[in-house]
């Protein structure tokens, strides 16, 4: 009788270490949305699902009016820019479980020009809104591009502009990838 108990323990202990295990494994589905937009968007395409990551805080401008799409071309620089005319920076990591996500970074510095940085893994790009401290807003259509670590030019506004927040619809490509968003002076 008493091995007959000790056996049933066993599976028993046997039977919660594999459950355990198993659940490990298993990764929660987190919920997916649709991208929000405003009236004038210029992309015409349907919009994908994605996470939306929660804001450190809530953007201080909202777009009021879309200026002319840029296409991003996505070419590499030879030399990362100098650190002494970066003022501003701002970054997320991704996994290749959240599939595409929204990231927003709040910006609100004046600027000149804005660098997209991959620091490790691959990134696969959709889109990214750049709101400007007036409302207006640049959307830069970027065609599902995927790149590896180094600087990319994202835009480019000479004249010094304020930017309010930049939105990025990005995939991880890698088990692990981190993207940088910086300005420069």
């Amino acid at each position: 009788m008493k091995r007959f108990w000790i056996f049933g323990l066993i599976l028993v202990f046997a039977a919660q270490a594999a459950l355990l295990a198993s659940s490990a494994q298993r990764r929660p589905r987190r919920p997916r949305k649709v991208v929000v937009v405003h009236v004038g968007f210029p992309l015409k395409r349907p919009l994908r699902p994605v996470f939306i990551r929660p804001l450190v805080r809530p953007y201080r401008v909202m777009p009021r009016v879309f200026l002319p799409l840029v296409v991003w071309v996505g070419a590499p620089i030879a030399a990362a820019p100098r650190r002494d005319i970066l003022i501003w920076e701002d970054g997320a990591t991704l996994t290749a479980d959240e599939d595409w996500t929204e990231i927003g970074l709040n910006c609100e510095t004046r600027g000149t020009k804005l660098w997209l940085e991959i620091v490790n893994g691959r990134l696969r790009f959709d889109w990214a809104e750049v709101v400007f401290g007036n409302g207006e807003t640049r959307v830069v259509e970027m065609n599902e591009h995927v790149r590896g670590p180094g600087y990319y030019p994202l835009l480019d506004f000479a004249d010094g502009r304020e930017v309010d927040h930049v939105r990025l619809i990005v995939r991880s490509e890698s088990p692990q990838a981190r993207v940088v968003l910086r300005m420069e002076k």
